[in-house]
């Protein structure tokens, strides 16, 4: 289980600039989830979805949501980053060479997989594994494998620096509260 780390309760409100993003992207580049690739314990399963091929042998589209802001940066990725804008404005990233990326211009999400921020109603931030439901194994979740201090830190520090944003303040509080009551759900069936 990641190291809990809790910020501050109040944050004054600074939205994402590009700069603002390239700080954190830097912040995210000098660490790692593991000592070593982790890529070679799935056969890079986030990246390419092989393990959630169907009967028919494809996989679905494999990719992961950018923050508000965050396709600026990726605007002249053409080549290795397909972006696709849903009808509420978020744009839905998908790398087109998996899993050959450049690693220095991953989108946040898949640079702090596999934890996620869990923002509480009392503004206190944690890092938890991802509970959201996957197209794929992996085992840095299902075998809980401890993952790097400095890389736990550091997305502690990234998402805190986020979600200062408004904008994704808001989408993770969302996030969040499914996430409770997801848990409140199952506690009741348990009980």
């Amino acid at each position: 289980m990641p190291a809990k780390f809790f910020t501050p309760k109040r944050r004054p409100d600074i939205p994402m600039t590009e700069e603002r993003y390239r700080v954190v992207y830097d912040m995210l580049n000098a660490v790692e989830v593991l000592d070593e690739d982790c890529g070679k314990l799935c056969g890079c399963a986030c990246c390419t979805g092989e393990s959630a091929a169907g009967s028919d042998g494809t996989a679905p589209e494999m990719g992961i949501y950018l923050l508000p802001g965050e396709e600026a940066l990726h605007r002249e990725d053409g080549d290795w980053l397909t972006m696709k804008e849903d009808e509420e404005g978020m744009y839905f990233g998908c790398c087109a060479t998996p899993p050959l990326c450049p690693r220095d211009r991953r989108p946040i999400q898949c640079r702090t997989f596999p934890l996620l921020p869990h923002l509480y109603e009392d503004g206190s931030l944690e890092m938890v594994y991802n509970d959201v439901e996957l197209p794929y194994r992996c085992p840095l979740i299902d075998e809980e494998i401890p993952l790097e201090d400095d890389f736990v830190e550091a997305t502690q520090t990234a998402w805190e620096i986020l979600i200062r944003d408004p904008r994704i303040r808001e989408i993770i509080r969302e996030d969040s509260i499914e996430r409770e009551k997801s848990m409140i759900d199952l506690m009741d069936k348990l009980l």
